[in-house]
């Protein structure tokens, strides 16, 4: 990260003017105008006279330094505003020695555009007069004072690290409601004091205080919106304790982040809130959080999920005038009462887009042992370390938080020292009870066995005492994706492509095409009859009798046969009696029996003979043919359909998609390569090695063959072939770090420790010196590798598996989906590497050689790899390392195991997309759909991908569509066919379309999907439905027909079709 200088740096704030100004004598009053920051006076201005107009000029310039390392912070800056205090100098009377003076407002300037970035801004902020100034007799349409305000750095505070980085931490204190009946306003004062710690760089953490709550009988609500307040005393001017543009405006409790937002609380609420006692501060308090500070912040969630927030009740104290403050520590200890603990729970603060959690937090009685237990937390704010705060409470002190207070490590032995000093006095709430130890320490912690042992605490609980907090960050911890516009058609998402020639079919289009060749066969006979007897017919005209007829019509049959047009003519008729059988008799078995046989020729003669005579007796006109483009499926499409079969198990399709894709290029390794990864998830290993030997017989030096041939040799346990492909693959390429691991891991099994350890150094060297040489190439700016921060991008011109140099680096692009269920992989992933692929560099060569292994399913090798990868001093337990795991488990179906690692995962890595992604699979393939549906909708809100969204897209589209959140469905699935289209997506999207009643939309998506896989039955199936909502009878029948060939398997669906068909009255030609 970039450091600011260490030398301080001015910040200047000049008043150049004020407006509407009024004096207590006279209309034009001498006054001048004074800075404060942080308690301390900036200067004085000149005194300037106002005009009688109100106006006064006083161009009056202070300033103070910035300094981060020893002076003001940028956290004095964000929480600290300048206070600048108009005075009125009053004309001296006869005998007056000095000049009077009366204080006739204050202004405040916030100066928090300084930590966004800003280097100078100008403002004119309003003029609060104090109490009894004349100011305040302004009539209510007049305008209000004020003062014009210029803020300037010579350049800004803060680095580009810093803006991009840091964050802006805001928690404002609203009240705490029901409080306990002991609670009264007579009698002795009290300091009502809430404070929580912030967690900053290493071991320290800031602590945020609330301190001079005030005590309310109650009897009616809060207004709403109300302002927040600075958390500053001694505020002249009442008006100038509000934040400028900041307001508390409450909300439903039903949309709170915290406890009591469910609607049984919703009465306890009203009463509390409404009737009984609370204390109130409406103070918000500011902390800002460098890099350093937002990676603790995120952390320190991700370890503890819930954060004490502290409160209690001080007695007040008055500091004699002119006597030292003589200070007792454990007398004012002592006096610390109804000490009590709130759990916020701040994991939402890591949800993607999340900017600020506001609810309800119960009260509790402060006990050690509880709070660490929830919390790990290891000391009280205002116990442990309460001789600080109780030295500013007196009556008069400043109310600001503490900002350079730092509680670390080194207090436990503070507080030790203590302990053994004031022997027979415990703190409140401390009791002798069993010890436990904490994490980073082996000094044991007292705890207390009971809720008994802090009384005044458990008031809070019985009187049901909660406060209401808001903690907000200036950016999201974890930024939100916002998906791009979608086009309401789906028309607009179809990619170009040839316009398809509408057919129709059913059993009305099978008539009609029996109809036009009866029509054409009897053309062609008549023409046949007046080419052998034109003539004669001409001749005789109506003088014909029958026998001539009988005896031409036997030389026509017998010229017909002779010349083979009667057999032609048979064969033109064929198909259109068989599309009759098929459309209108819904045939397209054998017959049982035949008898069976015979009657159903005899039906269907009858019915024949009919139609022939009805054709006869119509006009016949021509219809012209066009024939039919072809749709092209791409090997990148096929690649992905693929996939898709494997995630469904649908491993025979998979298989189809492979083969076609061998019979198209028979030269391409890559898939050659592919088909053998198939093979190995199958566990078809004998095919496995066929495929990737003939990958290597096309190619004997490339690299990834030479591998999994030697990986398969291991397998079939034919080691001296093994030997020979991994020594081979490291002397063709001697840095592949791959190479020399599965080299190292061969010898392992061998027993040969000495080459092995001599393989396995290598690869460490090899790994070691690819990463300093693309730290090198990106400092130089080349342009080359950028491996550090984007995952192990490559050129795009290497294939993935096309890689003759570096190919380890390309195969980190290739191993992003290391961590998927069942290879649930996104295509695209492979086919398009994006920049923003959530792998990491491999820290180990072990790692590097999982993801290898698992991109190509050689799962039963991974587990030797995972026990070095465990092992190894640079590695150990990690959340890639526990994917992996859940990924082995979830191919076996061990959804017990794949959930206990995949909680491993989660704590290592909590913002990890593929985390929540694999989670949603495990949850999904257990028939979990409501959890599943939770983890995707997680998933998909990260900034980052996921290594598999094709398929989280899916399965998420799948759960909307059977909970019937349709248009959710259809966004869901527009993505998908953004991304990746395919069948299944089209389908999804069609479905999701059609419930929603958008059957121009529903019928374009069923086409695409149809047109990319004609046998797919549930597309048939919702084209029909389609088609009879549409009234279209013909595509209808065709559907239906396709459905019940493809043997659609969905009974409700089914069931679905036969009602439509009912009410429509056409579809199912067999009614």
């Amino acid at each position: 990260m970039e450091q600011v200088s260490s030398t301080g740096r001015p910040v200047q704030i000049t008043v150049t003017d004020g407006y509407d100004l009024k004096g207590f004598k006279g209309d034009t009053p001498v006054t001048f105008i004074r800075a404060e920051f942080s308690q301390v006076v900036l200067g004085d201005s000149a005194k300037v006279t106002v005009s009688p107009e109100g106006t006064a000029k006083y161009n009056f310039t202070s300033s103070f330094e910035f300094n981060p390392e020893g002076g003001i912070t940028l956290d004095d800056l964000a929480h600290k505003p300048v206070f600048l205090t108009m005075t009125e100098v009053l004309p001296k009377e006869k005998k007056q020695k000095d000049e009077k003076t009366l204080i006739l407002g204050q202004a405040v300037v916030d100066l928090l555009p300084l930590l966004e970035g800003e280097s100078s801004f100008e403002t004119i902020i309003p003029l609060h007069p104090v109490p009894g100034s004349p100011l305040e007799s302004l009539r209510s349409g007049a305008k209000q004072c004020s003062l014009e305000v210029k803020v300037f750095v010579a350049e800004p505070l803060l680095t580009t690290a810093q803006i991009l980085g840091g964050n802006l931490l805001k928690v404002t204190l609203e009240a705490a409601y029901s409080v306990p009946e002991s609670f009264i306003p007579v009698g002795p004062l009290q300091n009502y004091m809430v404070g929580l710690q912030v967690p900053s760089v290493g071991e320290k953490d800031y602590p945020i205080l609330f301190k001079n709550g005030t005590l309310k009988i109650g009897g009616e609500r809060e207004p709403v919106p109300r302002p927040k307040k600075w958390p500053i005393a001694n505020i002249l001017a009442p008006g100038a304790n509000d934040i400028p543009n900041a307001f508390i405006t409450g909300g439903p409790y039903e949309e709170e982040e915290g406890e009591l937002n469910h609607p049984e609380d919703r009465e306890f609420r009203n009463q509390a809130e409404c009737i009984k006692k609370r204390i109130t501060w409406d103070l918000e308090s500011r902390c800002y959080l460098d890099p350093p500070a937002v990676v603790s912040f995120q952390k320190r969630i991700v370890d503890c999920r819930f954060w004490p927030v502290e409160i209690t009740r001080v007695p007040l104290t008055t500091v004699p005038k002119g006597k030292a403050a003589k200070f007792d520590k454990t007398d004012d200890e002592s006096q610390l009462s109804f000490h009590g603990v709130a759990y916020v729970n701040m994991v939402p603060l890591l949800y993607p887009g999340v900017k600020r959690i506001r609810g309800a937090f119960h009260v509790y009685p402060y006990l050690d042992s509880t709070v660490y237990e929830k919390t790990k937390c290891l000391f009280s704010l205002f116990r442990d370390t309460g001789h600080h705060l109780i030295q500013n409470n007196k009556i008069g002190g400043i109310n600001s938080p503490l900002s350079k207070l730092v509680v670390s490590k080194n207090l436990k032995e503070d507080k030790a020292v203590k302990e053994k000093d004031i022997e027979g006095r415990p703190r409140p709430g401390d009791m002798q009870a069993p010890s436990i130890k904490s994490q980073s320490s082996d000094t044991p912690l007292e705890v207390e066995p009971s809720l008994s042992h802090n009384p005044e605490g458990q008031q809070y609980v019985e009187a049901g005492t909660y406060i209401v907090l808001e903690i907000q960050l200036d950016k999201a911890l974890v930024p939100k994706r916002m998906p791009e516009e979608l086009a309401r058609r789906v028309k607009d998402m179809i990619p170009p492509r040839p316009p398809l020639t509408r057919r129709t079919g059913g059993a009305q289009k099978a008539m009609s095409d029996y109809h036009m060749q009866i029509k054409n066969i009897s053309r062609a006979i008549l023409d046949e009859y007046h080419r052998m007897f034109g003539k004669q017919v001409a001749k005789l005209g109506s003088d014909m009798d029958s026998e001539t007829l009988e005896e031409q019509k036997c030389q026509l049959n017998y010229e017909l046969n002779c010349s083979g047009k009667y057999f032609a003519f048979k064969e033109q008729l064929k198909h259109a009696v068989v599309k009759i059988v098929r459309e209108k008799y819904l045939k397209t078995t054998s017959f049982e029996s035949q008898e069976e046989l015979q009657t159903f020729i005899s039906e269907l003669y009858v019915f024949l003979v009919d139609q022939m005579h009805v054709a006869l007796n119509q006009t016949m006109p021509d219809d012209v043919q066009h024939a039919v483009s072809t749709i092209y499926t791409s090997n990148e499409q096929l690649r992905l359909f693929a996939f898709e079969a494997e995630v469904n198990e649908n491993f025979e399709m998979a298989a189809v998609y492979y083969e076609e894709r061998l019979v198209r290029e028979p030269q391409n390794l890559e898939h050659w390569l592919d088909y053998g990864a198939f093979c190995l998830l199958t566990e078809d290993n004998i095919k496995a090695q066929e495929c990737f030997r003939r990958a290597l017989s096309l190619n004997q030096n490339h690299i990834h063959s030479l591998l999994l041939c030697g990986v398969l040799a291991v397998l079939m346990e034919n080691y001296e072939q093994a030997e020979i492909f991994f020594e081979d693959a490291t002397c063709l390429e001697p840095t592949n770090v791959v190479a020399w691991t599965l080299l190292g891991l061969y010898y392992e099994i061998q027993n040969n420790d000495i080459r092995m350890e001599m393989a396995f150094h290598e690869g460490f060297k090899q790994l070691q010196a690819r990463m300093l040489q693309a730290q090198v190439a990106k400092q130089r700016g080349t342009g080359t590798v950028e491996y550090i921060e984007e995952g192990g991008k490559v050129e795009s011109s290497l294939g993935p598996w096309g890689i003759t140099n570096g190919s380890a680096t390309a195969m980190t692009v290739e191993a992003e989906a290391a961590a998927e269920t069942s290879k649930c992989q996104d295509s695209s992933t492979f086919l398009h590497p994006s920049p923003y692929g959530v792998s990491q560099t491999p820290a180990t060569i072990f790692m590097e050689t999982i993801r290898f292994l698992m991109k190509v399913n050689a799962v039963q090798y991974v587990h030797r790899v995972l026990a070095h990868e465990l092992l190894c001093p640079q590695g150990g337990p990690s959340c890639e390392y526990y994917l992996v795991l859940a990924r082995t488990h979830l191919l076996k179906k061990d959804f017990a195991k794949a959930e206990e690692y995949l909680q491993q995962a989660a704590q290592m890595d909590y913002l990890n997309p593929n985390v929540w992604g694999m989670k949603g699979h495990l949850y999904f393939l257990s028939g979990n759909h409501a959890e599943a549906k939770a983890c995707y909708e997680r998933t998909i809100s990260f900034v980052v991908d996921a290594s598999e969204m094709h398929f989280i897209f899916l399965r998420l589209g799948n759960i909307y569509l059977e909970e019937k959140e349709y248009e959710k469905a259809k966004k869901t699935y527009l993505q998908a066919c953004k991304r990746s289209p395919s069948c299944l997506t089209w389908l999804g999207l069609g479905i999701a379309c059609y419930r929603l009643e958008e059957l121009t939309e529903a019928e374009d998506a069923l086409s695409e999907a149809n047109a990319l896989n004609n046998h797919n039955a549930e597309v048939w199936a919702y084209l029909a439905l389609v088609s009879l909502k549409a009234g279209r009878e013909l595509e209808a029948e065709q559907a239906y027909k396709y459905t019940m060939k493809l043997k659609l398997k969905d009974e409700t669906l089914l069931a679905e079709i036969h009602t439509v068909q009912e009410a429509v009255g056409f579809g199912n030609p067999s009614f």
